[in-house]
């Protein structure tokens, strides 16, 4: 009998597409992954109130699931903190087979944090957590994605990562002109001021910088709940996740260094994963034409 391999996956945003359209382009799967990014897309909008639905959430919820097909996904309900939308719909498991592989993704609301107790051998979530999580701050930068095994002291954890998936954006160093004429790691060598930046990276922040370059600098947190350019504009000098920058830009800001991409990352609890079946799963995303592969 096949074995199926379970593997944790966010419910929901851009690292569940992630998974998804890489498996679209391995599995016979593209039709599934479509519905699914699909959907969600659609409940986000309603959730942001961009969408009106014509029923309730119950009812979609019951016309999105069909339990009596293995091969169909589910979906669950998730509370929201947004006031007036106490449950969205959001990802709950689909089984995908390909030969002799079977595989489930099942969704988890902190993948990372299922892989670290052992529940899952192999799992999907942002390498911005693997950094708010486990990683080592100190006096150097996490730079890259090929830097954070190095980082994660083996007596604190047993997940290593295995791969990025390339959806990546970046943690940019943004300022104001009249801050200074580059922003790189070399400008805040020699800065001393405010830098605003999320509290919820602040983390994140220290490691990939390094604790060397953070003496003489004071955070600042968002607080206006404008869009974070705004309030970096304010403040005059502060990291953020861009794309193009172009938001940046309409605030006055020049965009300065890519600190470290925000990507998706295939993560394997090293004693679960010494499995046949489980190696050829992370064959599906670690493959040597991947630029983004470890090699640990």
């Amino acid at each position: 009998m096949t074995a199926t391999i379970p593997v944790a996956v966010p419910r929901k945003g851009r690292p569940l597409e992630a998974v998804l359209e890489r498996l679209a382009a391995r599995m016979d799967a593209t039709e599934v992954a479509d519905e699914i990014c699909s959907t969600l897309r659609y409940e986000k909008a309603i959730t942001k109130g961009t969408q009106t639905p014509e029923h309730g959430v119950y009812d979609r919820l019951a016309e999105y699931s069909d339990l009596s097909d293995p091969t169909r996904p589910e979906y669950t309900l998730l509370r929201d903190d947004r006031e007036g939308n106490p449950r969205r719909v959001v990802f709950d498991s689909l089984t995908l087979e390909d030969g002799d592989l079977r595989l489930q993704l099942i969704g988890r609301e902190e993948p990372f944090r299922a892989l670290r107790t052992h529940e899952f051998a192999l799992g999907f979530d942002s390498a911005d957590l693997v950094l708010e999580e486990v990683v080592e701050l100190r006096p150097e930068p996490v730079s890259t994605i090929n830097d954070i095994n190095a980082r994660i002291d083996p007596r604190d954890t047993d997940v290593r990562v295995v791969t990025g998936l390339g959806d990546t954006v970046h943690h940019t160093l943004l300022g104001r002109p009249d801050v200074g004429e580059e922003f790189t790691r070399e400008f805040l060598g020699g800065y001393e001021g405010p830098l605003c930046i999320s509290p919820r990276y602040e983390r994140l922040v220290r490691a990939v910088l390094g604790t060397d370059v953070l003496e003489g600098i004071e955070f600042k947190y968002p607080t206006s709940g404008r869009e974070e350019e705004a309030d970096i504009a304010d403040v005059g000098l502060g990291v953020y996740l861009t794309v193009t920058g172009s938001t940046a830009r309409e605030h006055g800001l020049r965009v300065g260094e890519r600190l470290f991409p925000s990507e998706t990352v295939l993560m394997e609890n090293t004693p679960e994963a010494d499995r046949d079946a489980v190696r050829d799963v992370k064959a599906l995303f670690a493959e040597a034409e991947f630029e983004t592969e470890l090699r640990v």
